[in-house]
């Protein structure tokens, strides 16, 4: 399959289609997900899946049935900095361990596949299972942008977490990754 970007235990994970589309909207605009990210239009999606070169979103399978149970959306795949941003990680089925593997799965594609030297992403401040998750996984916490997005009138904080390559290979090296 020339989508596929990378296989793990139970998941992998897969370039995006439009057929996708409809899950992807599903996600992000489910109330338990909408409250922790700033969702994408259709339209945005679309374009992103038909034309984007430097982003990209990925759907989350389970390998067996090709079931999706999350999805993912990356940024930077051009940068001359060889820096790539998590954008979303939206993981559908909740409580069974599919959001440490899908992050296994995108270090393994962002650092060993791709080469990358840094990865980052955001998280509102008050998400706290995401948090765990990413620090679980590695991430350090490198800031707080106060009061960055406006959502029904409150400002919010966002939390930067980033890894660098030499970091993810570590854990490797001491067993941590897939």
């Amino acid at each position: 399959m020339r989508d596929l970007l990378h296989k793990g235990n139970r998941l992998q994970l897969r370039r995006a289609g439009v057929q996708d589309l409809d899950y992807i909207m599903k996600l992000e605009y489910d109330p338990e997900n909408l409250r922790f990210i700033v969702p994408f239009d259709r339209d945005f999606h679309t374009k992103l899946i038909e034309e984007s070169k430097a982003a990209m979103d990925i759907l989350v399978e389970e390998k067996d049935t090709g079931d999706p149970v999350g999805y993912l959306m990356v940024n930077g795949l051009k940068t001359e900095a060889k820096e790539i941003e998590w954008t979303h990680i939206i993981i559908d089925k909740k409580g069974q361990g599919y959001g440490h593997e899908a992050m296994k799965l995108l270090k393994i594609w962002s650092f060993d596949d791709l080469g990358f030297h840094r990865a980052w992403l955001d998280c509102k401040d008050y998400n706290d299972r995401a948090l765990h998750l990413y620090e679980s996984e590695g991430m350090l916490r490198e800031g707080l942008i106060r009061e960055t997005i406006l959502t029904n009138g409150v400002y919010e904080n966002l939390v930067i977490l980033g890894m660098l390559d030499r970091e993810y290979h570590a854990r490797r090296e001491q067993g941590m990754e897939l």
